[in-house]
């Protein structure tokens, strides 16, 4: 909109939340304004990647190469955009097994290595819902910090693991609730 600052108080009105907020969270991140709550918005933005970790490109597997997984593996616009890349995917299907793909599809017991020899941190899971907590378990033994879960059922870890349960249809569940009652009723925003 041609805007080179913005106040707290538009953040904050935009948030849901007041500009003390705002000042108060940013300033746990050494975020500081000028007067009154000003920020130069081309700082405030590179700050903000930089604290996400959107200026750094971050590589991840993928466990499972049934319907949800190759969605994922194709859906290159929507990560490569936030420099996230799956630079392979495992399973233990010989018939999914490409080494020359776009997102290679490699045999489970090649993981390990795999994960040690190229650093990977984070992994998404796309397996059936009877396999999911051993891949979990599998991929922490490696190493693996964080997991996007796309599997039907809640993963358990230790504590310092950070895993992100995706369940769609508990999703759709909730869309379909709130639009049939109102955004007011029962929390839907």
């Amino acid at each position: 909109m041609g805007f080179e600052r913005i106040f707290s108080y538009n953040l904050g009105r935009e948030a849901g939340v007041t500009a003390e907020q705002v000042r108060k969270d940013f300033s746990q991140f050494g975020i500081r304004g000028k007067k009154k709550g000003e920020y130069c918005i081309e700082e405030l933005l590179d700050n903000l990647n930089d604290i996400f970790g959107k200026n750094e490109q971050e590589d991840v597997i993928l466990v499972g190469m049934g319907n949800i997984g190759k969605a994922l593996a194709r859906y290159e616009c929507g990560f490569v955009k936030k420099r996230k890349y799956i630079i392979a995917a495992f399973d233990i299907d010989p018939s999914k097994y490409k080494k020359n793909a776009d997102v290679q599809v490699l045999p489970m017991e090649m993981m390990p290595r795999f994960i040690r020899d190229n650093g990977i941190t984070v992994a998404i899971i796309a397996v059936p819902g009877i396999s999911a907590q051993d891949v979990c378990n599998q991929l922490i033994d490696c190493g693996i910090r964080g997991i996007m879960n796309f599997a039907p059922i809640i993963l358990k870890a230790p504590p310092e693991i950070v895993i992100d349960n995706i369940n769609l249809c508990n999703s759709l569940e909730g869309v379909i609730h709130c639009a049939k009652r109102g955004k007011d009723d029962f929390g839907c925003e």
